[in-house]
């Protein structure tokens, strides 16, 4: 029988410290509740954005008649 595999390791994008990707980690990616409310603030005050194309606006339905 195999040895059991180490749990892969990850590092967490707000510390960079590493972290075991497991199921028993609540927090994974992160390493801690500390750097996922710090990633969601982030995102919350836009210091992160998604890159989109800008589309042409569609043109507006007819009027009823």
């Amino acid at each position: 029988m195999k040895p059991a595999a180490a749990p892969p390791l990850v590092n967490c994008p707000v510390c960079n410290s590493a972290v075991p990707w497991t199921a028993e980690n609540r927090w994974r990616p992160f390493c801690s509740e500390r750097c996922k409310l710090i990633d969601l603030g982030q995102w919350a005050t836009e210091k992160y954005r998604v890159a989109a194309e800008e589309q042409e606006p569609e043109d507006p339905p007819p009027p009823p008649q």
